[in-house]
């Protein structure tokens, strides 16, 4: 504490002085209603990033697939997995990657962190991201027009960079030239106009970003969850809240639940359908509650265990014609985290084994609950593997990256 107070002081000076150097990101109050100190800070960035990239790995493997296949397969998953799966723009781009590889979710990290890199804390610059998206989907047009070659392969490869962004770009141009036809039109064919979970790809490191303020950070990813329809605009915002509100020292499960009651953009004002993110949570609350009712083994978490099978079933009637529909991913990952009491490993082995798009659900879920218990509580083996594994086969330093933020949010 006392070292960044320090450091507050010194750049002032050196402003003052008529130095150009980076504005503090951070106020005195703003530290001091915090608590974190810079390595509290960088352990919960960190646990953001790895714990969600420890949720897309796990999910990865089995992505899409039914209960019935995931146990014939892996059984119960418990852990790390390698994946034998084909490749695909929004999943793996490397074939049958080992225990520990990602998929798009964790790209997605690493993309909006490279964004936030480029604002300020006071406020986020939603075109600023468009073009981010935009800029990183021209790099790899770009590339596949560079290649020098008869061989399918490298142009295989880039295609698959291609595909991951080519629907986001059609949304980014028009938003950027402030074209509002070109935009609705664009938005209204995005994934085909299905409420897909776009802001959740990214919104946990958007909350990263107001670590402490659940306002803030529900303000600034409602305005980016211009990808969004409908009310998956409110539950990508929630979702920056829930981790934001982890990430002040001392923060309680309470703090998790009382982040999803905040309603800035008046949802709950709206005539006849009123919140329906609210709705997903007394869901959510209520299938947790019932199901402790159930007669199981004593844990809950056992894949004979009555209450998981009853949780499994009551998720299994309100399912949407998409598994990455915005409102049923929602659904499943405060199910899980209620259900499991906010245990990290709980909550993920409850969302990989239920199945449909369980990547994403434990990444969003990982990126929450990694920034609330920080990186250095995070299981060893899993925490150790993802590090390795994005760094030497995918290029992802998650440690460089955490490091950068954290550097960035001080204004070093």
């Amino acid at each position: 504490m006392k070292n960044l107070c320090l450091l507050v002081l010194f750049l002032s000076l050196l402003c003052a002085c008529g130095k150009k150097e980076s504005p503090v990101q951070f106020s005195d109050q703003e530290i001091a209603e915090i608590g974190l100190t810079e390595k509290q800070l960088h352990d919960k960035i960190l646990g953001m990033l790895v714990g969600s990239a420890i949720g897309d790995a796990m999910g990865a493997p089995t992505e899409m697939w039914a209960r019935e296949a995931i146990n014939l397969e892996y059984g119960f998953v418990e852990s790390l997995d390698s994946m034998v799966r084909e490749v695909s723009p929004e999943g793996i781009w490397i074939a049958n990657l080992p225990a520990g590889g990602t998929t798009d979710d964790t790209r997605w990290k690493v993309l909006t962190s490279n964004y936030l890199l480029t604002q300020k804390r006071d406020e986020l610059n939603a075109k600023d991201f468009a073009k981010q998206i935009l800029s990183t989907y021209e790099s790899y047009t770009k590339e596949f027009k560079d290649i020098k070659s008869t061989d399918p392969e490298p142009f295989e490869a880039v295609t698959l960079k291609m595909g991951w962004l080519q629907e986001w770009a059609k949304v980014s141009q028009p938003f950027i030239d402030n074209n509002l036809i070109g935009y609705a039109d664009s938005l209204g064919k995005f994934y085909g106009g299905e409420m897909v979970c776009a802001g959740l790809l990214y919104s946990p490191t958007l909350g990263s970003f107001f670590p402490g303020n659940p306002e803030k950070a529900y303000a600034e990813a409602y305005k980016l969850s211009f990808y969004d329809l409908g009310y998956a605009k409110d539950i990508s915002a929630l979702s920056a809240a829930m981790t934001a509100a982890g990430m002040k020292q001392g923060a309680t499960k309470e703090d998790l639940l009382a982040s999803l009651r905040l309603d800035p953009e008046h949802y709950f004002e709206s005539r006849l359908v009123g919140r329906t993110a609210h709705n997903i949570l007394k869901n959510a609350l209520l299938i947790s509650a019932e199901a402790a009712k159930q007669d199981s083994l004593g844990n809950q978490l056992h894949p004979d265990s009555k209450a998981l099978q009853f949780a499994f079933a009551e998720l299994d009637q309100r399912l949407q014609d998409m598994p990455f529909h915005a409102g049923e991913v929602w659904l499943q990952t405060l199910t899980a985290m209620i259900y499991s009491d906010f245990d990290f490993m709980g909550t993920l082995t409850f969302l990989v084994n239920y199945g449909r798009d369980n990547d994403t659900t434990a990444a969003v879920a990982g990126g929450i609950l990694g920034a609330y218990y920080g990186f250095e509580n995070l299981p060893k083996l899993e925490r150790e593997k993802i590090l390795q594994v994005n760094k030497d086969l995918l290029g992802i330093d998650l440690d460089q990256i955490a490091n950068e933020l954290t550097s960035h949010m001080l204004g070093k």
